[in-house]
């Protein structure tokens, strides 16, 4: 039962009608009659906490909680910062354990174990776990952010020895060896040189020849998601009923150096249309980002945002500072979003629709981003033009076509048990999203594309342009040598056709970058150049070669085309024809990325947001996906 289907009190029911926990804070004064009567009807219809309840829609802060439930059970509060609890009793315990449950072993004293939450009304589901590793447990009160603060002072190098290390090493991308890529690449480029300078036509030829089959494979598997997507979608009704119950859901919004984003963010994520009760946002940062924490704290955050701090590692990562945040989720469910993301309004409650009303193997969705800052100049244009043919062609076509879905970093929703199980992020991918729609694949999982839409800030400017796209390039390489170690291990895992679906996703992506300036090099024909490959072809080869090239460029075209009127940017049409001097920019990317995984491969390329943005300019809120009555 969603929030807004309960039924409130009309009347103020006697005060001995209502909980122990709501008389307190009566008596204190801390709500009123009437708000404690409408927090308990919700409570009670909704199956949440009425502690949660009374902090997410009636203000009452958690001190105060903390204090009506350390009078109602009788028992001590602590803040476990000024008393610290006995380390061993929490290393036992375990760290994650210890902010996941909710529970902190504090102190023994004699022949008792006192044991510390902020959840007492559900202390007694652990007490046959604690019974059997500590004698004597006792409850007593405290506070989630005493508590949390507390496990993260005495055991931060462990919680973020741990976000480093949560995906297993043979899944992971941190056993990667620059020194032995480094070696592997110089041989390889030097024996190539060699080569060249002993058969120079044969060489130049034969890589020619890579990249025209490279080019066919790709125009086939663009026609083949045009194909697929005049298909109906199988798990189309899976999004029309709303669920009985809406989920908590946590959002996760990584922040670095974003103080020109920070106001545009909080008053984007305050537009989401969702219970708040059931929303838990954090805003992930690191120790060091005095900026970013400057601007939190000139903000007046609601109950239902939070700051949380990542502590140093030896390595800086959007996804190992996902990790981190992972055990300090409230919710079932997931969610991902980057600091210059302006989501539907309605979006959530696509994503708790979604998952209510489809199998359990569906662990993920991946909704679609545009831009709402497409005109600033010619690259937001031509990256508007190159994200609407991904997110909304593409992406959909593959997931038609049962294909391994390359997530796409931001507005993604993931079941939170799947998640865990499969060791979260790899903190040492930059390219951890991709990474992860593999591995759920593997695991035999799905993910599936929501209509719903979530705007984002195009990077318009060259060099960093260049250089967000390295880092993505760079990611896909790692990825792919990752799952490539055992590649009949991977074959079994995926089956024949999502492995060849990966290594066109992959390799595919790649070498089209990689080996581009050699398909650029035919328009030197028309011109009168001499061309070495023309040597090796009679002229009807060559002749039916010019036609790929033009059947390619018009399926592009075509693609580009339904992928801009779906978007309702159909204007930018005519930009699509120059993408032919946009897509040089990836090959200069590609060489970057490559060339780093020799000496930086774990780098982090930042990308500055709000650069774009005039002064005090926020943006636009996208249209809800569907009518709220469908939802």
């Amino acid at each position: 039962m969603s929030i807004e289907s309960l039924q409130f009190v009309s009347h103020v029911p006697p005060l001995r009608e209502l909980s122990p926990l709501a008389q307190i804070l009566i008596v204190e004064g801390a709500i009123t009659p009437q708000h404690a009567a409408e927090a308990e009807a919700t409570a009670g219809q909704s199956r949440l906490r009425l502690a949660e309840i009374l902090t997410a829609n009636y203000g009452v802060s958690a001190l105060t909680i903390a204090d009506a439930f350390s009078t109602l059970y009788q028992t001590a509060r602590i803040d476990p910062r000024d008393l610290p609890p006995e380390r061993n009793l929490v290393a036992a315990y375990g760290p994650a354990r210890a902010i996941q449950t909710s529970i902190l072993p504090w102190r023994r004293m004699g022949e008792t174990t006192v044991i510390l939450t902020y959840k007492p009304d559900q202390f007694d589901r652990h007490l046959p776990d604690l019974a059997s590793e500590f004698a004597g447990a006792r409850m007593a009160i405290t506070t989630r952010d005493q508590l949390e603060k507390t496990v993260i002072e005495l055991f931060g190098d462990h919680l973020s020895h741990a976000a480093e290390h949560k995906t297993p090493s043979h899944m992971s991308s941190r056993t990667w060896r620059a020194n032995r890529a480094f070696g592997l690449g110089l041989t390889f480029l030097l024996g190539l040189s060699a080569f060249m300078i002993a058969f120079p036509s044969v060489t130049f030829s034969t890589f020619c020849t890579i990249a025209i089959a490279i080019l066919l494979f790709n125009t086939g598997l663009k026609i083949a998601v045009l194909v697929a997507n005049r298909q109906p979608q199988p798990s189309a009704q899976c999004a029309s009923a709303a669920p009985e119950r809406l989920p908590k859901i946590t959002l996760l919004v990584p922040l670095f150096r974003e103080t020109d984003i920070t106001d545009h963010l909080l008053a984007r994520l305050r537009e989401i249309d969702y219970p708040v009760a059931l929303l838990d946002v954090l805003l992930v940062t690191e120790r060091d980002d005095k900026m970013t924490m400057a601007a939190l704290g000139k903000t007046t955050l609601p109950t239902w945002m939070r700051p949380l701090i990542v502590l140093e590692g030896s390595l800086r990562t959007t996804p190992r500072a996902l990790n981190f945040a992972l055990d300090f989720a409230q919710g079932n469910i997931i969610g991902v979003y980057d600091a210059e993301d302006a989501p539907a309004p309605d979006q959530l409650r696509v994503v708790a629709a979604h998952f209510a009303n489809c199998g359990p193997k569906v662990a993920c969705l991946q909704g679609i981003l545009d831009y709402y800052n497409t005109s600033t100049n010619w690259l937001t244009r031509c990256f508007t033009v190159e994200y609407a043919t991904w997110f909304r062609v593409v992406l959909p076509g593959l997931e038609k076509l049962g294909l391994v879905v390359p997530l796409g970093g931001t507005t993604l929703f993931f079941r939170r048990e799947v998640l865990e199980n499969l060791g979260g992020w790899d903190a040492h991918n930059v390219t951890e999203d991709a990474d992860l729609g593999v591995r759920l694949a593997r695991a035999g999982y799905r993910t599936e594309l929501i209509g719903s839409v979530t705007q984002e800030e195009a990077n318009g400017r060259f060099w960093p342009w260049v250089k967000q796209r390295s880092r993505w390039l760079k990611g896909y390489a790692i990825t792919y040598a990752v799952h490539m170690r055992a590649p009949r291990q991977l074959w079994r895992d995926l089956g024949p056709k999502r492995f060849l679906g990966v290594q066109l996703l992959f390799v595919g992506t790649l070498a089209q970058f990689v080996l581009a300036p050699l398909l650029w090099s035919f328009w030197l024909i028309p011109f009168g150049f001499p061309h070495p490959f023309i040597t090796f072809l009679p002229p009807v080869w060559f002749w039916t070669l010019v036609g790929v090239f033009f059947a390619s460029e018009v399926i592009s075209l075509i693609i580009a085309a339904i992928a801009l009127r779906a978007a309702g940017k159909t204007w930018l049409i005519k930009w699509a024809i120059t993408l032919q001097f946009y897509f040089p920019l990836a090959a200069i990317a590609a060489y970057k990325g490559l060339l780093e995984l020799a000496w930086k491969p774990f780098y982090w390329d930042k990308t500055m947001h709000g650069v774009l943005l005039p002064k005090g300019a926020t943006a636009p809120t996208p249209p809800p996906a569907r009518p709220a009555s469908a939802l």
